[in-house]
């Protein structure tokens, strides 16, 4: 027997209808690169975005046809987000810090007719031009005065477009199953892969995060969006948002420590989430400039932090310095990317601070709609007791099954999905991820987790950020190499480092060598780039005993 209970489909579009007529004057602000201030709210944006869908049919758009954005996160670039995916659309959101080689095979494997970008990506879309013949046109995100000049380039204006358009549009009755978003992994090695996803996958993914023991977003919220919009679809919450009516901060560009911070303070942000190395920025501002800063005024109740596992000192600073709950999440493209996040259990009540930051270290819990395990080295299933090591594997209701124009599932028969992370999962479901497969250290047959001794090193008060390396040695195969970067003005030395480890690892964790370097390499998303630093130093070690 079937229930007798209305089927209405789950679509993007319903979210900005749904924050429109009932938080329509919530506030939608936004800085851009020159540094002023836009202020719309989610009245404006329902009626921009029908705006643009009106626009975007009116140059030919189609059913499933792919936009790509070269974009900040601004009021325009989540226009975008609604206008392309609510008219049947699907958004391809281009990382702009990417090469400019990745970027063309992305343009070109995605089929992108129309490419929308930020005037400060205007060099770069100069260069990409002649490479992407297929692109109907470039369409700069501005105001007409503010058109560059680009001879040669089939250049049209994002707000000439909207101008010549009603905001009266009916959005399309369209399948919850049909594509809405397209995203590109950020892998290390082999082109990027497209990860399609469905308005049922993002509406569902959404109601995830505004649950109380996921992101707990809700209309209370002023939330600073750190994380770009051209990152995992801003890890779902321009969608988590709207369904909740909350207040979206958008940042634009300015991501060092003093503009986050002032923006933070003048926009009254309760939640923010961003990845690790925004915010060792943002202390580093708030160290070097203490005895002037108000830190009262800073009302941020909460962050969520992804990408890379956050360090302990982040997690003490936030709590200690502002008061702060740091909610570590993990997830991935693939993901969404929500598929784990550390929010305490009621038996944690009352537990040390030591025991809560030991506990807020680990990087959740699954959420509903995920489910989590983890495989030994024979593939067999792992138990979940805090102690067993695996191949960390997800499956659910936001996860993929498959990529873009990819030649087979993604999958196994049973729908599991490879994370490529190393961990382990306790009683209570919360995960620790150990390394990724990838950047696991084994050392005489035994494994050292590169991302503990980083998170450790972090730890040091002349650390700025660490990173942990395995490289070639005669005797044990690998051996552990600490890369430092130091804090602007301090002189650690190597026994200082060392000393500093001793008695927080085990003894055969203890790095062999400590490389003090000016900066550390990251991907377009943040993360280390442990590849480049593995060729760099790969034979740093090889003549020892």
């Amino acid at each position: 027997m079937r229930g007798l209970m209305q089927e209405r489909p789950l679509l993007v579009a319903g979210l900005l209808e749904y924050a429109e007529q009932y938080h329509g004057d919530t506030a939608i602000v936004s800085r851009l690169p020159d540094r002023s201030i836009d202020r719309s709210d989610w009245r404006r944006i329902g009626q921009r975005s029908r705006r643009l869908a009106n626009a975007l049919g009116r140059l030919g758009l189609g059913r499933g046809d792919r936009v790509a954005t070269l974009a900040w996160n601004s009021f325009r670039h989540l226009e975008l987000y609604f206008g392309v995916a609510g008219s049947g659309g699907v958004l391809n959101t281009v990382n702009p810090r990417l090469f400019p080689e990745q970027i063309q095979y992305i343009i070109e494997h995605a089929e992108n007719g129309y490419v929308f970008f930020d005037l400060t990506f205007a060099a770069l879309v100069e260069k990409l031009v002649p490479l992407l013949p297929g692109v109907k046109a470039w369409v700069a995100l501005c105001e007409p005065g503010e058109l560059p000049a680009m001879p040669g380039v089939a250049l049209l204006c994002y707000e000439t477009l909207l101008a010549g358009e009603s905001d009266a549009y009916a959005w399309p009755a369209l399948d919850e199953r049909d594509a809405c978003a397209l995203c590109y992994t950020s892998g290390t090695t082999g082109h990027p892969k497209g990860v399609l996803y469905s308005h049922r996958s993002q509406v569902l993914h959404a109601m995830a995060a505004c649950t109380l023991d996921a992101l707990s977003i809700s209309s209370r919220d002023s939330i600073l969006l750190i994380v770009p919009l051209f990152h995992a679809n801003a890890w779902g919450v321009p969608f988590a948002a709207a369904m909740a009516g909350a207040k979206l901060v958008l940042p634009g560009p300015l991501l060092d420590g003093e503009s986050v911070f002032n923006l933070m303070r003048d926009e009254g942000c309760n939640f923010s989430m961003g990845v690790p190395t925004v915010w060792l920025g943002f202390f580093d501002y708030i160290e070097r400039n203490r005895a002037s800063l108000d830190l009262s005024a800073i009302r941020l109740e909460r962050v969520a932090v992804g990408g890379s596992a956050a360090p302990r000192a982040v997690i003490a600073k936030f709590q200690e310095m502002l008061g702060t709950f740091l909610i570590h999440a993990w997830g991935m493209t693939e993901t969404s990317p929500l598929g784990a996040v550390g929010n305490p259990l009621p038996k944690h009540r009352g537990i040390s601070l030591d025991a809560r930051y030991d506990l807020q270290t680990r990087q959740g819990r699954p959420i509903y709609g995920a489910e989590l395990r983890i495989l030994g080295p024979d593939g067999t299933v792992q138990p979940h007791d805090g102690v067993a090591v695996g191949d960390l594997q997800i499956r659910g209701n936001w996860v993929v099954s498959a990529y873009f124009k990819g030649d087979g599932p993604a999958t196994d028969a049973e729908g599991w999905f490879t994370t490529g992370d190393v961990a382990k999962i306790d009683p209570d479901g919360y995960v620790q991820l150990t390394d990724r497969s990838k950047d696991v250290i084994k050392s005489g047959g035994e494994w050292i987790s590169s991302i503990d001794v980083e998170n450790i090193a972090v730890g040091h008060p002349d650390v700025q950020e660490a990173a942990v390396i395995g490289v070639y040695h005669p005797k044990w195969q690998e051996r552990p190499l600490l890369l430092i970067q130091r804090k602007a003005g301090r002189e650690p030395s190597k026994a200082d480092i060392l000393g500093f480890l001793e008695g927080r690892i085990a003894k055969w964790w203890m790095p062999d060598d400590v490389v003090f370097v000016e900066s550390l390499p990251h991907t377009a998303t943040g993360k280390l780039l442990k590849t480049a630093l593995r060729e760099t130093f790969r034979d740093h070690l090889a003549g020892a005993s």
